[in-house]
């Protein structure tokens, strides 16, 4: 079993960043890759960035290529997700993933086993 905690959200303003992060915890060494999903209300849950458990690669959407930087603290097990120029369109639910499987798609919420509770980011205009 893997257990992620995120933090990190909140209520911030057009323009503003925020960073948000997810600790693991357990047997982390099932882990091949990380992703960072959110899901706005009525919408389906949407890929938007992903890191190897090594850090060695990442994989951002094409919707916030440019304003958002996804990054590993190894000794932390911590996974970060720094979000910049932040617009309302980016108000969502957030959540941290861990992907275990040899095939599948890293960009498909479906393929990845563990998830946290999500954290909620809200940009007002």
């Amino acid at each position: 079993q893997v257990q992620l905690v995120e933090s990190g959200g909140g209520l911030v303003q057009t323009g503003d960043s925020l960073r948000l992060s997810c600790a693991a915890s357990g047997q982390t060494v099932s882990i091949r890759t990380m992703g960072w999903f959110r899901q706005a209300p009525g919408k389906e849950r949407e890929f938007v960035t992903a890191i190897t458990w090594s850090g060695s690669s990442t994989y951002i959407a094409d919707s916030v290529k440019g304003r958002v930087t996804i990054s590993k603290d190894n000794a932390k097990n911590t996974v970060y997700l720094q979000m910049n120029s932040l617009k309302p369109e980016d108000t969502a639910v957030y959540y941290c993933a861990a992907y275990e499987l040899l095939r599948g798609s890293i960009y498909a919420a479906g393929d990845y086993r563990y998830w946290g509770q999500g954290t909620q980011v809200t940009v007002s205009s």
